[in-house]
């Protein structure tokens, strides 16, 4: 098994410690040491301008998929030359609770010479089977080639 760790650090500041003043931001270094900052959702008090934890979400399930659809490619001597996705994650109540209902992947690919479309669809498939962050959640995780 492998560990995988990040730091996270938040502080009050000056600002006094209330629902409504409390800063949102935090920063989470990863392995390259550097910190990152980090809010939460504009709608929860968070600054607008910073990625968030939903937004980190939405990226994990975008990253880890295209990292196993490119592993496949690759087994499969298929080249890709670029890999673009305009990923979309919605937050939304259910059963009395917010949760990540669902995730929609919208990858573009471009291939040195392209497969036919069923090939694709199956690498997608593959790539999602593969994925550990979409097999670790219960958020359903669509994926819409463009």
């Amino acid at each position: 098994m492998a560990e995988h760790k990040i730091a996270l650090e938040w502080k009050k500041g000056d600002e006094p410690f209330t629902y409504d003043t409390y800063s949102r931001n935090h920063q989470i270094t990863f392995k390259d040491g550097v910190a990152k900052t980090f809010s939460a959702a504009a709608v929860y008090r968070g600054d607008a301008t910073k990625g968030d934890p939903e937004d980190l979400f939405v990226a994990a399930l975008s990253s880890c998929h295209m990292l196993s659809f490119l592993a496949i490619a690759a087994r499969k001597r298929i080249t890709v030359v670029s890999y673009d996705d305009d990923a979309s994650g919605w937050l939304e109540k259910e059963g009395g609770k917010l949760w990540m209902t669902r995730v929609v992947l919208r990858p573009r690919i471009v291939f040195e010479t392209a497969p036919d479309a069923a090939t694709v669809d199956e690498m997608h498939h593959l790539a999602h089977e593969a994925c550990f962050i979409a097999n670790s959640v219960r958020t359903e995780v669509r994926v819409e080639p463009r």
